[in-house]
């Protein structure tokens, strides 16, 4: 994990096992407790009760309520990343389409399965600069992506993919918030909606 991905509020990352066990269940922990009791209610006391470590443990790592949500956020996003960038190493799809099949798949696989990805992703209600200090969190992740895709692809990251990714991230946000309010599993029909939007965007934008 990187620290400048959670904003400033992380105050030091764990260097033995022993600290990164701790660190990675108070994580843990976290993700279940927004799951059960939602955003608003969670609170670090809780977390660390949870978790089965001391409160102070938990602010040697975080600072703050926010910085927890911060580093979880960011632990979400470098996981959807490797499984993102796996697929597509493995798979070798043809063309953009196969690149937005891979990149919605994973994110919906990762909404269905994945504990207190429903509450924070990669960023929270109200913490529009959880992953970067100066970057809203759509456009920390749509960085991300575009990097990716660049590397894997040979495209070159330019001005022009830059705002296509952009504005593609923001559709294929709006729309799959729609299909999990219909539906917890994900509406299907939603989820092709959002991918043919996006392909015929971007198709349209890169050719």
């Amino acid at each position: 994990m990187n620290q400048d991905r959670t904003a400033g509020t992380l105050r030091r990352l764990p260097v033995q096992k022993r600290s990164a066990e701790r660190f990675e269940r108070l994580l843990d922990a976290c993700a279940e407790l927004l799951d059960e009791v939602g955003y608003a209610a969670l609170t670090t006391k809780e977390v660390a009760r949870r978790a089965g470590v001391p409160i102070g443990t938990l602010y040697q790592f975080f600072s703050d309520r926010e910085g927890l949500i911060g580093a979880l956020a960011a632990r979400n996003l470098e996981a959807f990343l490797g499984r993102v960038a796996a697929r597509l190493e493995r798979e070798a799809p043809d063309g953009i389409s196969g690149m937005v099949d891979v990149t919605v798949d994973e994110f919906v696989a990762m909404r269905r399965t994945i504990t207190g990805f429903g509450v924070v992703d990669f960023g929270a209600a109200g913490q529009d600069h959880i992953l970067e200090p100066t970057l809203d969190n759509n456009t920390a992740v749509a960085g991300r992506l575009r990097s990716l895709t660049a590397s894997l692809t040979g495209v070159q990251d330019n001005a022009e993919l830059e705002i296509a990714v952009r504005v593609a991230l923001e559709c294929a946000d709006s729309v799959l918030k729609l299909a999990f309010r219909t539906d917890p599993q994900g509406d299907p029909q939603l989820i092709a909606e959002c991918k043919q939007v996006l392909n015929s965007y971007l198709n349209g934008r890169l050719r």
